[in-house]
Order: structure tokens, then sequence, then C-alpha cells
């Protein structure tokens, strides 16, 4: 090995000859070129309590995460308490900009500001149309 093999392992730096000529290039390690991406996580919460809702919340105020919350168990055990539960998510997801959705009748999904929920409805053919009525 000699000394220009050892400066090229120092500093990184390949040179590739092609014909006559020199090209000089930087070596690059494979995990240095990955771009770190946001990740966003979808998680999901079951309330059976009040006291639930803080895990919700507090992953909500992440900013990354998209709550699937069942909303049945404390429905069943307490109205009243599921209405403060959801008001304090509704609150939480007005505070980020985020929304609150209600899915059926036992889910709803909270997300973050720059995710939107499609509230429209699917055709049996599997095509996106507005909920229309018309009257005949």
């Amino acid at each position: 090995m000699g000394f220009k093999d050892f400066m090229e392992k120092l500093t990184g730096r390949v040179t590739i000859k092609k014909g006559n000529a020199e090209e000089e290039f930087i070596e690059l390690e494979p995990h240095e070129m990955k771009k770190k991406a946001a990740k966003i996580f979808v998680k999901y919460f079951i309330l059976t309590d009040f006291a639930d809702i803080k895990g919700v919340i507090d992953a909500l105020r992440e900013g990354y995460t998209v709550a699937l919350i069942k909303i049945k168990p404390l429905k069943d055990k307490d109205m009243n308490e599921l209405k403060r539960a959801i008001s304090k998510v509704k609150r939480t997801c007005e505070a980020i900009d985020g929304e609150i959705v209600g899915i059926d009748e036992d889910w709803i999904i909270a997300v973050p500001s720059f995710i939107e929920v499609f509230k429209g409805e699917t055709g049996a053919a599997g095509d996106i149309s507005e909920d229309t009525t018309e009257e005949i």
C-alpha cells in the first residue's frame, strides 16, 4: 500500500483512471446517504376511563401521531365521562390545528394538522362520491 492509497483511505477520496484521464470521487458510506424522514405513527387507544385520555393527548402533542381511539368501553360505562374525554381531545386537536372525526359509533380518529381525513363516502364500485340527496 503506497502513500496515495493511504491518503485515499484517510480522506475517503477514490481516484479512478479512465484511459489517460483520472477522475476523483468521494466515497460515501450507505448510512451517510440515507435521508432521515419524519415518521408518522398510527397508534390505537382504548378508553375505559377518563384518565386514559392523557396518553392520547400526549401522543397528539408530539405531532407525528394518528390516534385511533376506541370509545365503546367508556361509552358503555359512563356517557358523561365520554363527552368530557372527547371534548378534551377536540380542544387538543384545535390547539394543534388537527382534526377529530367519528369513524363509527365505537371509534374516533384524531390527526395532526398535516393530515386530512376524507369525510365523503365510497360507492359500491369503489368510486368516491359526495353525499348527495335528490328529491324525486
